[in-house]
Parts: structure tokens; C-alpha cells; sequence
């Protein structure tokens, strides 16, 4: 049976009419809003089968799915496992602690039973020869992957300047929309078919939210599990890098992508975290050596309610909080709205209520650095067509020239199965294939990746790396960190997501308010805008996710924000 993507039938097309069952008769569990241990304590005690779950999420994706685009594909077979895993456990086997509970993955993660599309025209239907690492250990830890969700074409570094891709728009599934308010924007500026709601990222954390499965699987560069997280009220873990195995992921740069969970509450997020992280150094991934697991990859046992009691938390006040001019300008750059400011005044109160230490300004070295050529804020990306060869002396070119180096090595890893064999054939492929859509947006990331040659411009892009862990960790995180002793850096929404992806540092995200969408141009008379998800995030160095879970597990607890989508009942 082909992966499903005509969600109008996906009721019949899945587990058929006949089997639809009367109200009356669904089962009493309701996975609206329920965690990952209620699952399994209601499976546990015989009131809850795993083909009940299965069946009571795809009812919900039937319902769903057209109005939000959540999923890219939904796999046939989900149903066909459950029943599997419910006759496992009725043997007496469990074979992890997400035994029959289901999952969705970002459709950059390949499975050899859905195809892996990374959104992109040239791999529809792309079937890889092998499984993700990650992959493999959701199934051994109990999982049904569900679905592949939406995200944003080859995680967003199709288009740039001039014209860039908006997040969670690909070519093969469109627009995903936010179940926060999931219409279409009405703005003239900007009506090509976006949300008016963002959805954050190039991850889709939409069907999270919507309750289409209890928890899903993110990748980030620079931004991509926080901002979905932050977007749709969920919590998010973005893992130090090596944390979890990158092997069998479409790629940007190894040098900063890592997979991650995106779920309802931190406890289902830290769950998630145990299962995706391998008992042992993957060998297809080397920085799977960075950090050690906790006893059993165990990250529930973190979860202290009292876990702000005495930590040192800082914050970082310039750029971050209020507007600052770098060194040698007079541009005032970042800051925050009047109701932002507030919302973040809020969470420092919280955080001193439940006896955390707060530093306050404790702000990045590198962000208030006199010296132009030490100052972050000086020092971004380069993307898009104005900063291609030639014009690219003032940014950092390991983003682009990573994707041509790790790109046309995942490429080569797919063997006969490629559609195509390098970058430049699929810029090639995208350009003949414009009138089915390949390039809505265009592709300038993609050209001025492939400007790049690996041999010939390695020794700028190690001086390029070089900076960027200069004035992020040793200059940035760690500088702040160890000159206050720091537990945490509190950030505003992902707003430090940047800043700790470049040295691969881990961050924790928390729900925390509901803002007004005021981004851009006005809305037209009578359109009334809902609300904005907004969270708070805990940034530390590397392979401190033990240390962070406790702190977003405290403040979540002490504040409970989390409310669902209304749109979505």
C-alpha cells in the first residue's frame, strides 16, 4: 500500500469505513492533550490498546489535516504495527518506553518504508536505501512513526535573497499552517498563499500541536526546533550537536545540524530525547562521541519541580532585551515590543519566585564588544544572492559552503537511488522542472552553495569557522557563563537560537504566553488577528541538557501556559 497524501480519504484509505466506530463505542482514553506517560499507563492497564491510539490520531489527521498541512506523507502500515505492538505487549514484550505510541519525523529523515522528500520536487517519491539512525532507535524504542510532517524545502536553504522562502512552504506540500490561527494572510504584500500566522522554522511542529500524534521529531541548523516550538506552544529540545545521530539526514552542515524533539510538555519532549539518542556512538556519525548519556538514556529523571531552587540564571539584556548599536554604528538593532518586554519581565518573576538566582545584565561578551572584528552582531551568515562569491567577505560562509561539502556526500550515500547526483544537477533539475513549481521562491542559497569549491575555499571556511566558534562560545556563551557562573542563559522565544547553534549548544524551550500578531504591514480593516504562541528558552554549553530539562521542567510546572489550539478541538 503507497504512503497516503489524499487526506480527504484518508479515513477509508487507512483502516477503511466499515471500521469507523459508533461514538458510543471509541474508546474513553482521549488523545487530546495527553502525554506520553498517560499513554502508557492507560496501555498498561488494559484501557487503551495502541490501534485505539493510532486509530483516534488518524481520525484526527482526516479531520485536520486539509485545513493545516501537517504531514507530507502518513504512513499505510501505521495501523499494521500497532496491532504488532499490541501483540508484543500482550506477550509480555515492551520494548522501550515509546512502545506503540506514535511519532512523526521531519520528511529529512529517511525511512525505507515512507519516502524521505526533504520537500523538494527532485525527491518526490525518493524511497532511500537506508534508515536514519534515529529511526532505528524510535522503532527499538516502541515507536510507530506516523507520518513524515511538513517543513520547509531542504530545511530552508533552497532560497534568499531576493526573494526568500517563507518557513514551512515546500514545493511538494505547499503552505503548513498554524493551528493558532490557520488562515491564509490577507495582507497584499505578502498574499501568495503564506499563513498568516508563521509556523516558525524549517520544522514543523503543527501536528504536535493539533494532536495529530503525541510528539514529533525536529532538525535544527540555526533555529529550526525552537522557532516551531516557540510558534506552536510546544516544548523543544534542541540537543547539543552529536547528541543524536545525524546518519541518514538530509544535511545542511554538519557542523551545526542535529535532530531534536519538538512535544507538549518537557516531560514528553525528554522522553522523546532518551529514545532518539543511541546507546553507543553511531560510527556514521562521529560527533556522536560529544557527550555521554545519562544511565539509561534517561532524561525523566531530571524532571525537579524544585529545580530552579538556587540556580544562576542570566540575562542577557543588550540585543536580546533592549536595542543596542554595535560597536563602530549608530543602526540600533534587536530589543523587544512593549508586550514582549513585559511577557519576559514576567518570566524573570517567576523564575525569582521559585528561588533562582538572577544576573541581570548578563550579556554576551561578543554582542557588546568594542572591536568591530570581535563583535558578533557584525559577523552573520552568508545567504542568498548579495553575499555570493566575491561579496561575502564580511559574513561567515560555513552555511553554504557546508552544503556543497555535506550535500553532495549524502547525495553519493543514496547510491542508485539518487534522482540526482550533485548539487549542480538538481539546481539544473529545479531550473527544467520550473513549471511544475520547483521554484516558486527561486534558489539562491542552492547557487551560492554551489559556487562553492570544497578544495579551493577550505581554508576560508576553517578561518570562517574558526570565528564563529570564537565569537559565540568562547567570546559568547562560555565567557558570560563562567564569569557569573552561570546555570542557564534565559532567552526571549528562540531568539539565542542563532547564537548557540554555531558552537552546537543545546537550548530547552517552554510555553509561556500568548502575544499579539503584529508582525509587518497592518491588517486589512475587520481582520482580526489571533494571538501569537511565545516561550522562554534555557540555553547552556555543550552536553548540558540534564542541567537545562531540570530548569524548563521547574519553570514549566511552576507556570503551566500550555492551552491548545481552539481551532483544533
Amino acid at each position: 500500500m503507497k504512503p497516503v497524501r489524499s487526506f480527504s480519504f484518508i479515513v477509508f484509505g487507512l483502516f477503511g469505513a466499515a471500521t469507523i466506530l459508533p461514538a458510543q463505542t471509541q474508546p474513553a482514553f482521549n488523545v487530546v492533550e495527553a502525554g506520553i506517560p498517560a499513554m502508557r499507563t492507560a496501555m498498561e492497564q488494559k484501557r487503551l490498546t495502541s490501534r485505539e491510539l493510532v486509530t483516534q490520531y488518524l481520525t484526527r489527521i482526516a479531520l485536520y489535516e486539509d485545513k493545516l498541512h501537517a504531514a507530507i506523507v502518513v504512513n499505510p502500515n501505521a495501523l499494521k504495527e500497532a496491532d504488532e505492538l499490541d501483540r508484543e505487549r500482550a506477550g509480555g514484550r515492551i520494548r522501550g518506553p515509546l512502545h506503540g505510541i506514535p511519532i512523526a519525523i521531519k520528511d529529512n529523515i529517511h525511512t525505507t518504508d515512507m519516502p524521505t522528500t526533504g520537500g523538494a520536487l527532485a525527491f518526490d517519491g525518493l524511497i532511500p536505501p537506508y534508515e536514519a539512525t534515529l529511526v532505528k532507535n524510535l522503532r527499538d524504542a516502541g515507536a510507530i512513526i506516523v507520518a513524515k510532517t511538513g517543513m520547509t524545502e531542504l530545511a530552508n536553504w533552497v532560497a534568499g535573497s531576493p526573494s526568500p522562502m517563507p518557513t514551512n512552504y515546500n514545493a511538494v506540500n505547499g503552505f503548513g499552517f498554524n493551528p493558532y490561527d490557520p488562515r491564509r494572510d490577507p495582507r497584499e504584500a505578502t498574499a501568495d498563499g503564506r499563513p498568516v500566522l508563521a509556523t516558525g522554522g524549517s520544522s514543523s511542529g503543527v501536528g504536535t500541536a493539533a494532536n495529530f500524534w503525541a510528539a514529533n521529531v525536529g532538525t535544527e541548523t540555526s533555529g529550526s526546533i525552537l522557532s516551531p516550538s516557540n510558534q506552536n506552544m510546544l516544548a523543544g529540545i534542541k540537543p547539543t550537536v552529536g547528541r543524536v545521530s545525524r546518519y541518514g539526514v538530509i544535511p545542511i552542515t554538519a557542523d551545526q545540524d542535529t535532530p531534536g524533539p519538538l512535544a507538549k510538555s518537557v516531560t514528553d519532549a525528554a522522553i522523546l530525547l532518551g529514545a532518539l539518542e543511541g546507546p553507543a556512538p553511531d560510527p556514521n556519525d562521529p560527533a556522536t562521541t560529544t557527550c555521554v548519556p545519562p544511565a539509561g538514556r534517561d532524561y525523566t529523571k531530571f524532571l525537579n519541580a524544585q529545580g530552579l531552587k538556587g540556580a544562576r540564571i542570566g540575562i542577557p539584556r543588550a540585543f536580546y532585551y533592549t536595542p543596542y548599536a554595535p560597536a563602530g554604528t549608530k543602526e540600533v538593532r534587536g530589543g523587544l515590543s512593549p508586550e514582549l518586554a513585559a511577557v519576559m519581565a514576567e518570566a524573570i518573576e517567576v523564575l525569582k519566585v521559585q528561588g533562582a538566582v538572577i544576573v541581570d545584565p548578563a550579556d554576551i561578551p561578543s554582542v557588546v564588544d568594542a572591536s568591530p572584528d570581535k563583535n558578533s552582531l557584525l559577523w552573520n551568515t552568508c545567504s542568498g544572492a548579495d553575499e555570493g562569491k566575491g561579496r561575502d567577505a564580511a559574513c561567515s560562509i560555513v552555511f553554504k559552503y557546508g552544503m556543497k561539502r555535506d550535500f553532495n556526500k549524502w547525495l553519493a550515500s543514496l547510491g542508485a537511488a539518487a534522482p540526482v547526483k550533485t548539487l549542480t544537477e538538481l539546481r539544473e533539475w529545479n531550473i527544467t522542472h520550473t513549471r511544475s513549481g520547483s521554484l516558486k521562491y527561486g534558489q539562491s542559497n542552492l547557487d551560492v552553495s554551489d559556487e562553492m569549491d570544497v578544495d579551493a575555499d577550505r581554508a576560508r571556511y576553517e578561518i570562517d569557522r574558526a570565528k564563529d566558534l570564537a565569537l559565540s562560545a568562547a567570546h559568547g556563551i562560555d565567557e558570560v557563563m563562567k564569569a557569573n557562573n552561570l546555570d542557564a542563559i534565559l532567552f526571549p522565544g528562540g531568539n539565542g537560537a542563532g547564537i548557540a547553534a554555531k558552537p552546537g549548544y543545546p537550548t530547552v524551550i517552554v510555553p509561556f504566553a500568548l502575544i499579539p500578531n503584529n508582525s509587518g504591514r497592518p491588517f486589512p480593516d475587520g481582520f482580526n488577528a489571533k494571538p501569537a504562541p511565545f516561550g522562554v528558552s534555557f540555553t547552556g554549553m555543550g552536553c548540558s541538557e540534564p542541567r537545562l530539562i531540570e530548569l524548563a521542567f521547574a519553570f514549566e510546572q511552576a507556570t503551566k501556559r500550555r492551552v491548545p489550539p481552539p481551532s483544533v478541538p
